[in-house]
């Protein structure tokens, strides 16, 4: 068999020596083929790594010219526009986009993905589940010449395309931001697991930039998130607050937790700016829409978009698999508003 084929009913009958119409009707458990046969055809299937293909029986066999796009939710506005980009260059080549949605769960990424694989898509994007700790499901793409683009949240270690930018330096910015303003006890959320270093990235950042500015690293200022929902940011905002002497400042890596902070600070009669300043990421349209205003990093989602769908494309017409390679865009800019201004 040739290597990154995919198994198909033929391979199946080959190598039992059986018609290909017994192998299929085994496969379905057909009333007239024997039990022992259909444990065999099964078995035999399983062994071989075949998945049953779900398009239309013409396509057997074939890519079609679908990118798959897994994504932890679409209700997010960073990731909404991060499709737009995804369908804007896809379109253009004549492709189209399935999309799924992990709701941040390893077990339904890992289910998503292998949807994914048996309806044949020609590529995958994906931006990791929160929870996915391991990424072994993604080999079915990667050993089957698949073209694979990890987007945003990424897994250190993954022999293929990523596109992300430089969070380190989004998360210093910050941070530095912040300290400009006159901050010098800084808080900050963070989330994720170690598989995955976006979160990560961004608090090395906010780190950094206390050390540079000699300012001391508290740990009980940083609070890791299982997740990056509203309710969480509340949660741990009236942590914060509850300190004594609390923070009077807070770098959230997403907006939503931003605004959960400035809404919290409201309801607790906290002053901001004046007696606490934030700063978001993602410069989400809420950002905008909040009072006061909340000062944000740009995210260039539908331009990382543009560029995994891109890359995908240019991998399927190309004769030659390049090497697999990270593009980081640098051009992430802090967007000062009334939530860190001074007083």
């Amino acid at each position: 068999m040739e290597e990154n084929k995919h198994v198909t009913i033929y391979d199946i009958a080959e190598r039992l020596n059986l018609a290909t119409s017994t192998i299929s009707r085994a496969l379905k458990d057909h009333h007239t083929i024997s039990d022992k046969t259909i444990k065999k055809v099964k078995k035999t299937a399983e062994e071989m790594g075949f998945v049953p293909n779900t398009l239309a029986a013409g396509l057997r066999g074939n890519k079609t010219r679908t990118i798959g796009v897994l994504i932890p939710t679409v209700t997010q506005p960073f990731l909404s526009s991060l499709i737009s980009g995804i369908e804007i260059t896809a379109q253009k080549s004549d492709y189209t986009v399935i999309i799924m949605q992990s709701h941040d769960s390893y077990e339904e990424e890992v289910n998503m993905a292998k949807s994914l694989y048996s309806n044949r898509v020609s590529g995958v994007i994906c931006s990791l589940a929160m929870e996915t700790r391991d990424t072994a499901h993604f080999h079915q793409f990667s050993n089957n010449s698949i073209p694979l683009v990890f987007v945003d949240r990424v897994p250190k270690d993954y022999n293929t395309y990523r596109v992300v930018i430089d969070n380190y330096t989004a998360g210093y910015k910050a941070t530095k931001h912040l300290i400009e303003q006159g901050c010098i006890r800084i808080a900050h959320l963070t989330a994720g697991s170690e598989l995955g270093n976006l979160y990560n990235e961004r608090k090395r950042g906010y780190i950094e930039a206390l050390k540079d500015h000699n300012i001391p690293v508290e740990e009980e200022l940083i609070i890791n998130l299982n997740s990056v929902t509203y309710e969480d940011g509340v949660k741990a905002s009236n942590a914060l607050f509850d300190l004594k002497p609390m923070p009077d400042g807070l770098f959230a890596p997403g907006d939503i937790l931003a605004v959960s902070a400035v809404q919290t600070a409201k309801k607790r009669g906290i002053k901001v700016p004046e007696e606490f300043k934030v700063i978001g990421f993602n410069n989400d349209p809420i950002s905008q829409i909040l009072d006061p205003n909340l000062s944000t990093i740009t995210h260039p989602a539908e331009k990382m978009g543009k560029a995994a769908a891109e890359i995908i494309i240019k991998n399927l017409k190309s004769s030659k698999n390049d090497d697999a390679k990270e593009i980081a865009f640098l051009n992430t800019e802090v967007l000062a508003r009334e939530s860190s201004s001074k007083e």
